[in-house]
């Protein structure tokens, strides 16, 4: 059983959230807030998995929330809800510990398949949110390279794999369509997540998205 919280500042919408995971035999509700301090208040009692994090909440923002959430509970996963297809909320709340962002308009079945994929500790993006993502990657220069951080050289079999990482592939998936084995992929996504320092897949998404890599 997942046991999910949400956090969103507009009933109506909680309301219909609350109707559509109701249905569901493998996820529970299990608390719903209205502002961003109240989720810690919450968390203090109740087991939550995952939390359902609206971006503009009040008293505490749903980026504010996500770090503070990493720091103090990090098995507790965030999918953050928005309204904005916006590179900067996307870029700005995975770098704060999400691991997916889904949009307001998602249908039941997306909802569902999101909330059980954060579960697990993989990423989870709108179709919409994934093409935004890959749009900035390819149009925009990289970034300049400082001491801070030096990015490394990824091979041109990385960038592939990173891409299809990104498209939200199953490892099955990037081995079928590269014509490599299984291993090969784990091989490569490890590679990617030492050279580029992170520590999941979120964070590759992350570096991608902060370093052009796949320019």
């Amino acid at each position: 059983m997942i046991r999910v919280l949400i956090a969103d500042d507009h009933t109506m919408f909680v309301d219909g959230i609350e109707s559509i995971l109701n249905q569901e035999s493998k996820i529970k509700l299990v608390a719903k807030c209205f502002d961003g301090k109240t989720i810690f208040d919450i968390l203090k009692t109740k087991e939550i998995d995952v939390i359902l994090l609206d971006i503009n909440l009040p008293e505490m923002n749903g980026i504010e929330v996500s770090k503070k959430l990493s720091k103090e509970y990090p098995n507790v996963k965030v999918l953050a809800l928005s309204m904005f297809n916006e590179e900067s909320y996307v870029t700005e709340i995975l770098r704060n510990g999400a691991l997916g962002y889904i949009l307001k308009n998602t249908g039941r079945i997306e909802l569902v398949k999101a909330i059980e994929t954060v579960n697990n500790g993989e990423t989870y993006f709108s179709k919409d949110v994934t093409e935004t993502i890959m749009g900035s990657l390819m149009k925009k220069p990289a970034v300049k390279k400082t001491s801070s951080f030096l990015v490394p050289k990824i091979s041109r079999r990385e960038k592939e794999v990173l891409q299809l990482i990104i498209k939200e592939h199953t490892t099955q998936e990037i081995a079928d369509q590269l014509f490599i084995s299984l291993k090969t992929v784990e091989s490569h996504r490890s590679s990617l997540i030492s050279k580029l320092n992170v520590r999941n897949t979120a964070g590759l998404v992350r570096a991608a998205l902060e370093h052009k890599l796949l320019d």
